[in-house]
């Protein structure tokens, strides 16, 4: 049913909104206040203060960047001196006193090994130094050896002192004996005398070490 209010306007009762109405309407202004507080707090708040982190950290890594070009010169310079380091040693290892080598095999020649059994010379003495990695030698020593005697047993007693003697550290043995007997003067002394060939092959600095 339709109802027409005929009284005058200032006497009307005025119309409210709903209890209801009001207290959502509320709560979406609360709602949308808080979010634009926190979107304003993490616009302007938040950005402040990377902005701050990020000024501090530019700021340490400036300092800090003469060290870092510092460590990496030290750095540049340690790697230079282990490569000399290591070049010397290398230099150093391959190196041996060839002065004590000749004496060594001079005063093997000189006492003819025990109880005087041979008598031995030698000619053409010459070293060669040449790394061999497949082979492990580090170069050979020759000469043109002599024993006087016929007796080629003298010479075999002769390699195998050497291969006893101290120059063992740095040469291995002696090539197997072979040579020849030369034929008889008896205005030479000795008349009969046996040539042979005197090789060595130089031992590796690797392998000088283990004696």
């Amino acid at each position: 049913m339709i109802l027409i209010n005929l009284l005058p306007e200032h006497y009307r009762q005025k119309k409210r909104a709903p209890f209801k109405f009001l207290a959502a309407t509320a709560g979406v202004v609360t709602v949308n206040g808080l979010l634009v507080a926190w979107w304003a707090w993490t616009a302007f708040g938040v950005a402040a203060e990377v902005r701050s982190e990020v000024v501090i950290l530019e700021d340490t890594q400036a300092g800090l960047e003469p060290q870092v070009a510092f460590h990496k010169e030290l750095e540049k310079e340690s790697k230079l001196f282990e490569t000399r380091e290591e070049a010397l040693k290398k230099v150093t290892d391959a190196r041996m006193s060839w002065t004590q080598q000749v004496d060594e095999l001079v005063d093997l020649v000189n006492t003819g090994g025990d109880d005087e059994k041979y008598l031995i010379w030698l000619d053409d003495l010459s070293a060669e130094t040449k790394e061999n990695q497949r082979a492990g030698t580090f170069g050979k020593v020759k000469a043109s050896a002599h024993s006087g005697s016929p007796n080629f047993a003298n010479v075999a007693n002769f390699l195998e002192d050497v291969e006893r003697s101290p120059l063992a550290a740095f040469f291995f043995k002696p090539y197997p004996p072979s040579g020849t007997v030369q034929a008889k003067d008896e205005e030479l002394m000795p008349a009969e005398i046996t040539n042979f060939p005197l090789e060595m092959d130089i031992k590796a600095p690797k392998d000088r070490k283990r004696q």
